[in-house]
């Protein structure tokens, strides 16, 4: 068994502990684990000794766009977690973001914006159109990423210049969204071969009043709430949303929706993760402890099933065989 942590993105940091708390709890339950990083020597590596399954825990570009599962799909080895092609939809948020609303799960609305088209059409202009359209305040986050990177909160008109270089820092494209003022809910869907279901929400209440990349993994900065102190009807609601993302994008495995909930107690989507942060701060544990779920024995039972599929690339081979 394989965990790849670490990789070269802006959410290396987060990888790494992400795949070292892994680690751990999959050899607290008796599974033999190695951990390694995503470099020159992978391959090579992989090609000498391939392991029965790996686990990847790469956030960020290349970790959940996609690129990296292609590959190991061309080696023929047995992952957890979605496939290629699930990833490239769920990472690209806009693109998530219409799908779900397809099918009615509230999103707030939005407009996504390369940064071509400041330069093609005049930043003023743009900007004036969007806050025409959407109003204020706004939430402005790259498209594709995540750990709240470039994500900026715009209150007024004036804030928004700014909100954009931010975000421009960590992609090509900025997704602008009517900000919804709420109960930021995180619901979590795990899928260990019988079906896939919804942990317990998470309700995270930070307080710096924004849940930034400082409250997600600064010990203490934040306040979770697991279950979250919402009725059952608004946990069931969220439950369903989460469960229709992981659906409709055709997850696999282990998801984690983001969801903020209004005052009229309608959950909004905002986000799916394909590999959700597993740092001691993170939010999947938070909720398998609250469905009162052995961490260790989780991931065990995702490796088991995904050891159970077999490599796509084998599949393939085998169906075009007879």
């Amino acid at each position: 068994m394989l965990v790849l942590a670490g990789g070269l993105s802006h959410e290396r940091d987060v990888s790494l502990r992400s795949g070292r708390r892994v680690a751990e709890a999959l050899r607290s339950a008796g599974v033999e684990t190695h951990l390694a990083d995503v470099d020159s020597a992978l391959l090579p590596a992989l090609a000498a000794d391939p392991p029965d399954v790996i686990f990847p825990i790469l956030h960020g570009a290349a970790g959940e766009d996609g690129a990296l599962r292609d590959i190991l799909d061309l080696l023929g080895l047995s992952f957890v977690g979605s496939d290629a092609a699930a990833c490239r939809v769920a990472f690209d948020k806009p693109t998530a973001k219409s799908l779900l609303a397809a099918t009615g799960v509230r999103t707030p609305d939005s407009v996504a914006l390369p940064h071509a088209m400041f330069r093609d059409l005049g930043a003023n202009a743009v900007l004036d159109a969007v806050v025409d359209r959407l109003g204020l305040p706004l939430f402005v986050k790259p498209a594709r990423g995540g750990s709240a990177l470039g994500c900026v909160l715009a209150r007024s008109r004036a804030d928004l210049p700014t909100a954009m270089v931010s975000c421009f820092a960590y992609g090509e494209t900025a997704l602008v969204e009517r900000y919804v003022r709420g109960v930021e809910l995180a619901v979590s869907v795990v899928d260990t071969g019988d079906g896939a279901r919804a942990l317990p929400a998470v309700e995270i209440v930070p307080d710096s009043g924004l849940y930034d990349y400082a409250a997600r993994y600064t010990a203490g900065s934040t306040q979770f709430f697991a279950p979250a102190r919402v009725t059952p009807e608004v946990a069931a609601a969220a439950a369903l949303a989460a469960l229709a993302a992981h659906r409709v994008l055709g997850l696999r495995d282990l998801s984690r929706t983001d969801l903020v909930v209004d005052a009229n107690g309608v959950p909004w989507f905002l986000e799916v993760n394909v590999a959700p942060g597993l740092t001691e701060t993170s939010l999947l544990p938070q909720a398998a402890a609250a469905d009162g779920l052995s961490i260790g024995d989780l991931y065990a039972a995702l490796v088991a099933a995904a050891s159970a599929r077999g490599p796509r690339v084998a599949s393939r081979v085998a169906a075009g065989s007879t």
